[in-house]
C-alpha cells in the first residue's frame, strides 16, 4: 500500500502546486494553467474538432469549468488525466453542436484485411528501416499529421493522448473515459490506419527533402508515432 501510494504521489506531483493554487483561488492561478496546459490543450481540441475557432472555445470551457470544478478533483489520477477529459468532452461538444466532422471515416474500409487466423490477406511490404532514413523524416511527419487527421474522432484522441501528448495508457483511459483495454484495441487499430497512409506515400514517393531537427518534446513523440505506425 505505501508502494503504490508514493507511486500515485509522484505521478501527479508535477501539478501539485497547480492544483494547490487553483484549490486557494490564487489570483494567478488560472493564468498559470493556460501557461501550463493551453498549447497542450488547444492542439487536443483542434485535432478533435477540425477548427481553431472552435478549438479556441472548447479550450476556454474547458479551463473555466476546471476552475469551477477543481473542488472535484480526486488525485486518484493524474491531474493532467482530469484536466484532457475535460478538455476533450468540451471538443466534443462543440462537434456535436455544429453536426461532427465531415471529414470523418470509418476505419472498417481503411484498415488492412485479415483473414480467419489474423494474417494479412495481401502481402505487407516491410520499409520500417525506411522511416528512418533522415531525409524522409519531416515529408513522413506532415503525411502523419494528414492522416491523424483523417481519424474518427474517438480514434484521432487516443492517438493525441497517448502518442502525441505523451500519457501512460492508464492516464489515456481516464481522460476519455475507456478501458485500458479499449484504449490498446483503438491505438493498435489507428495506428494499422496511420501504417497503411504511409506505406501508400512511401510506394509513390521517391523525393528528398533535407534532414529535420526534432526540437521539441511533440516533434519528438510524433516522429515515434511515424515509426510505431511502420513497425504496426
Amino acid at each position: 500500500m505505501n508502494a503504490s501510494s508514493t507511486s500515485m504521489t509522484t505521478r501527479i506531483d508535477p501539478d501539485g502546486s497547480l492544483v494547490a493554487a487553483l484549490r486557494r483561488h490564487d489570483p494567478t492561478a488560472a493564468e498559470d494553467l493556460v501557461a501550463a496546459y493551453g498549447n497542450r490543450a488547444f492542439h487536443l481540441a483542434r485535432r478533435i474538432t477540425g477548427s481553431a475557432q472552435d478549438a479556441e472555445e472548447a479550450v476556454q470551457d474547458a479551463f473555466l469549468s476546471v476552475t469551477r470544478r477543481i473542488d472535484t478533483f480526486r488525485e486518484e489520477s493524474a491531474f493532467r488525466s482530469w484536466l484532457y477529459r475535460i478538455v476533450a468532452n468540451a471538443a466534443y461538444q462543440r462537434c456535436r453542436n455544429r453536426g461532427g466532422r465531415s471529414t470523418d471515416i470509418s476505419l472498417d474500409h481503411l484498415l488492412p484485411v485479415f483473414d480467419e487466423h489474423g494474417r494479412h490477406v495481401t502481402p505487407v511490404a516491410d520499409w520500417s528501416m525506411r522511416v528512418d532514413d533522415p531525409a524522409r523524416q519531416t515529408e513522413l511527419r506532415m503525411v502523419l499529421s494528414t492522416a491523424i487527421e483523417e481519424l474518427p474522432g474517438d480514434y484521432r484522441a487516443v492517438v493525441l493522448l497517448r502518442d502525441v501528448q505523451g500519457l501512460s495508457q492508464q492516464e489515456t483511459a481516464e481522460a476519455l473515459s475507456l478501458t485500458v483495454v479499449n484504449v490498446k484495441t483503438r491505438l493498435h487499430r489507428a495506428r494499422l490506419f496511420l501504417r497503411k497512409r504511409l506505406e501508400a506515400h512511401l510506394s509513390v514517393s521517391g523525393r528528398s527533402v533535407p534532414r529535420p531537427t526534432l526540437k521539441t518534446t511533440e516533434q519528438r513523440r510524433t516522429w515515434s508515432l511515424v515509426q510505431a505506425a511502420a513497425r504496426a
